[in-house]
């Protein structure tokens, strides 16, 4: 057998193997990848754990904007119901108002026409008089004219009393 470069090629593989299993070198590759496998399993559950937790606050937004979006309606709601009821109380307020002021204006204009009435009923009066009087004077003597006085007093005093 010749010792050629193949033989020590071979000799050197076989130390450099049996060197490798001395340093146990397959087993710190063995934990090395032991240890990775473990850290790669602990972020990959650290990943579904952040995962469910970001899905839960998903979730929970999601609850939080249909109640404030509920809120936000039921406040809407409310507010129509005020406008429709102010609304309401403000035309009532309204009309009660014309009423009102209808009704003073009607009574002021029926007390018009009666004031109107008196005062032509106190001209036609006043006319009358003065008529009597110059008729009265024109055809009544002093005598006539103390007992016509005298029959006015009596009926002033008739109905006075």
């Amino acid at each position: 057998m010749a010792l050629d470069a193949t033989f020590y090629a071979l000799v050197g593989l076989i130390l450099f193997f049996v060197l490798i299993a001395y340093l146990k070198v397959p087993g710190m590759v063995g934990k090395a990848l032991d240890a990775r496998a473990d850290k790669i399993s602990n972020e990959l559950a650290e990943a579904k754990r952040l995962r469910e937790e970001a899905q839960s606050l998903v979730a929970e937004y999601k609850r939080k904007r249909k109640d404030a979006e509920a809120e936000a309606a039921s406040i809407v709601a409310a507010a129509q119901r005020e406008a429709e009821m102010l609304t309401a109380e403000a035309k009532q307020k309204t009309e009660e108002y014309v009423a009102r002021r209808t009704a003073l204006s009607e009574q002021k204009i029926k007390q018009a026409e009666s004031d109107a009435i008196n005062a032509v009923r106190a001209a036609a009066v006043d006319l009358a008089i003065s008529a009597a009087e110059k008729v009265l004077a024109s055809k009544a003597d002093a005598g006539a004219q103390e007992t016509l006085f005298k029959k006015a007093i009596g009926e002033v005093k008739a109905r006075l009393n």
